[in-house]
């Protein structure tokens, strides 16, 4: 089945500017739970390609450090893609969830 990522049902949506910032929202999302959401995480980035990176690389690093420190399932998917001129989004959902929604 193709989809695109946008097709998936947000739970919350966070919107980043700098890379300071993706240590507190991965802990965020990290005390929300990812198993317990019924859809996913939408973060949105700004479309500067280097600063993106570093952010994505960050939340990544942040998520399974912190899912890891308190024994959470760490089976997350996410997927980048251009969100509009100004934007990169990156969407977040535990696998198990992922599947429960029929993709």
């Amino acid at each position: 089945m193709e989809f695109h990522p946008s097709q998936i049902p947000v739970s919350k949506t966070f919107h980043i500017t700098d890379e300071n910032q993706s240590v507190e929202i991965a802990s965020e999302m990290v005390k929300t739970g990812f198993t317990a959401q019924k859809g996913a995480f939408l973060l949105l980035m700004t479309n500067d390609k280097k600063i993106a990176k570093k952010i994505g690389f960050t939340i990544m690093n942040e998520l399974n450090f912190g899912l890891r420190k308190t024994k959470q399932e760490r089976d997350v998917r996410y997927w980048i893609y251009t969100y509009d001129k100004e934007h990169y989004a990156m969407v977040l959902i535990s696998s198990k969830v992922f599947q429960e929604l029929g993709f």
